[in-house]
C-alpha cells in the first residue's frame, strides 16, 4: 500500500521497511502492519490532538510527574508551549506505560521504539500469523470465560504491583492470541501512587472485566476483586503473585460526615495556600 504521510520518515530512515496494510483507525491513533527487516511489527500513529476525539482529562493526568519545572509551569498555564508539552507527555504517557509493564511481566505489546508519534510495538497474532482479534469478538465457553477473567485479573494484579492502573481496560483493549488475553491501549494508564482517582478507576477496569465474561459464566458477578485488590495494594501487601478469594467484607459502619467535611475543607484550604504561593513565586 501507499506509504502514509506520518510513516514516511521512518521507511526513509530505515526503521520501517514496508507498510503491509491499515489494521485500525480509532479515537486515538491509526494503527498499520509494517514490515521490519525480516519482523512484522505494528505501527501505532497518534492522531493529531485536535484530530482526536478522546478528551485528556484531569483525572487520568493527576499524578503523571514532569522533571522539567519550566514545562511543569509552562504546561499548568497552559501556555501554546505548555499546550505542546502536555500534548508530548500525554504521547509518551502509553509508550512508558508499555515498557514499564512489558518489563513487570505483564501481558502487553512489546514496544520496539517511538519515533515522531509513531509507536513501533510487536504485532498480536493468532495462529496462522494474522493480527488477533479483540476480546470482543471472541466467543467463549463458560470455561474459557472463567480462565481468561483470572488470567485479566492476574494481570490488573501485575500492573498495580508496578504502579500502574490501566484506566480504560474494557473487552475492546484487550487481543486474544493463542496463549490468551494481552492488554493493549495505554495512553490513560494511571499512576496508582499519584492519582486520587486510582482506586475507582481500579475498581472500573475490574468490573468491566466481570461484566463482559459474566455473559459467559454468570456465577463471576458474586467476585469482587477490585475492592480486594485495592485493599491489599493499600496495605502493602499486594505483590504480583498475590492469592485472591474474589470476596471483600465491606465495612458497614455509618460514616462520620462531619469529620469528612472537616478533612475536604482542610485539602480545600491547603490548596488554596498552595496556589497563593505559587503566584507569589511567579511574581518574584
Amino acid at each position: 500500500m501507499k506509504v502514509p504521510k506520518r510513516l514516511q520518515p521512518l521507511v526513509d530512515d530505515g526503521l520501517v521497511d514496508e507498510v503491509l496494510y491499515q489494521l485500525m483507525s480509532g479515537k486515538e491513533a491509526q494503527v498499520y502492519v509494517v514490515r521490519c527487516g525480516d519482523q512484522v511489527r505494528c505501527a501505532k500513529v497518534f492522531k493529531e490532538a485536535k484530530k482526536r476525539s478522546f478528551k485528556q482529562a484531569v483525572e487520568y493526568q493527576e499524578g503523571r510527574k514532569v522533571r522539567n519545572t519550566r514545562r511543569a509551569r509552562a504546561m499548568s498555564k497552559k501556555t501554546r508551549y505548555g499546550q505542546k508539552e502536555q500534548e508530548d507527555a500525554w504521547l509518551n504517557a502509553e509508550v512508558d506505560a508499555l515498557y514499564r509493564l512489558a518489563e513487570a511481566g505483564v501481558r502487553v505489546p512489546e514496544p520496539k521504539g517511538f519515533v515522531d508519534g509513531v509507536l513501533l510495538m510487536e504485532l498480536i497474532a493468532d495462529a496462522d500469523g494474522k493480527a488477533a482479534p479483540r476480546l470482543d469478538d471472541v466467543t467463549l465457553t463458560p470455561e474459557e470465560a472463567r480462565d481468561y477473567h483470572g488470567r485479566i485479573i492476574a494481570e490488573i494484579v501485575r500492573m498495580l504491583s508496578a504502579g500502574l492502573i490501566h484506566g480504560d481496560l474494557s473487552e475492546f483493549n484487550v487481543l486474544v492470541d493463542s496463549n490468551g488475553p494481552v492488554i493493549i491501549d495505554l495512553p490513560q494508564a494511571v499512576n496508582a501512587a499519584g492519582n486520587n482517582n486510582a482506586e475507582r478507576m481500579l475498581e472500573r477496569d475490574v468490573d468491566n472485566m466481570r461484566r463482559y465474561f459474566a455473559k459467559f459464566a454468570p456465577d463471576l458477578l458474586v467476585t469482587d476483586y477490585g475492592k480486594e485488590i485495592w485493599a491489599l495494594y493499600e496495605s502493602g501487601d499486594l505483590h504480583p503473585e498475590s492469592k485472591l478469594t474474589g470476596c471483600f467484607e465491606h465495612d458497614t459502619a455509618s460514616a462520620d460526615v462531619e469529620e469528612l467535611m472537616a478533612v475536604i475543607d482542610a485539602a480545600k484550604e491547603e490548596e488554596r495556600d498552595r496556589i497563593e504561593r505559587m503566584l507569589d513565586d511567579d511574581e518574584d
